[in-house]
């Protein structure tokens, strides 16, 4: 099939500098409400990816999002969010960005050209037949992202992707490509717009539905969060109060004695008589 390079295709809006502010948010806001529908059309996809990987994970498997620029930089900021919000480690979802952390707030000239880079990186990691690579790339042409997909395929390695444009090269180097197709950007080529959006989408997808799953949730609460911060233990002191019926200063003290709100829990209901008068 026909690669057709949809990221690159000219803006449904001209004049762009001619527009009021108003006109300009309201155009990018039509377009941004495309997004949300592509994503729909994905979710079988995205499932099963999702159904895949989850007993990888069980098994001790890693998830490694790789992309360059804007695509990068999400898989990295989904990675490093699952830490405080689930308390899981920091080394089950890793983000990689060609050109290494400095790329994260200054492009790193050719970086994401480099063919061979990208599995590079994974070995410096330790890649093992149990984790999963999903290439993250708005056009699907990226290098840095192919090249590591593509040998981590040929170790049996699970690879997925998630890209704007159809029948792209790394959707080809992909066991589970999704596919987002969100049309032309409101700027002609700027994938950081809908593209970035609809990437995020899926991220928080991927990662919240394996998350739970995994049993990090429970009801519709982060059981597990990190307490990083002084909302978040006041978050989780009430959590607590709701569950277990306490006054909030001997469910704040449980808290903090056990570090999250799963194990205060599972602590007073293993040893209730304990934190009684």
């Amino acid at each position: 099939m026909e690669f057709i390079k949809i990221t690159e295709q000219p803006s449904l809006y001209d004049d762009l500098d001619r527009k009021s502010v108003k006109e300009i948010l309201e155009d990018i806001n039509t377009e941004d409400h495309k997004v949300a529908d592509a994503v729909q059309k994905a979710i079988p996809q995205i499932e099963k990816l999702v159904t895949l990987i989850i007993p990888r994970v069980k098994k001790g498997g890693r998830i490694f999002y790789m992309g360059a620029g804007t695509s990068g930089r999400l898989g990295v900021l989904d990675a490093s969010e699952i830490p405080p919000t689930f308390g899981m480690p920091p080394t089950v979802v890793i983000g990689l960005i060609a050109g290494g952390d400095t790329a994260l707030r200054n492009p790193i000239e050719n970086a994401e050209d480099d063919m061979s880079r990208g599995w590079e990186e994974l070995l410096q990691h330790h890649i093992k037949s149990e984790d999963t690579v999903i290439g993250i790339a708005a056009s699907g042409t990226t290098p840095y992202v192919i090249g590591a997909m593509r040998t981590a395929r040929e170790h049996g390695i699970l690879t997925g992707c998630i890209t704007s444009n159809p029948n792209s090269p790394m959707a080809a180097e992909a066991d589970v490509p999704i596919e987002v197709i969100v049309g032309p950007e409101y700027v002609t080529g700027s994938s950081r717009m809908k593209s970035g959006t609809a990437q995020k989408m899926i991220l928080n997808m991927i990662s919240t539905t394996i998350m739970i799953e995994l049993g990090r949730v429970k009801g519709n609460k982060m059981v597990n969060m990190q307490l990083s911060n002084q909302k978040l233990i006041d978050r989780g002191t009430r959590m607590i109060i709701e569950e277990l019926h306490l006054d909030y200063e001997k469910a704040k003290a449980l808290l903090l004695l056990h570090g999250s709100v799963k194990s205060a829990i599972e602590a007073y209901r293993r040893h209730d008589s304990t934190y009684q008068e």
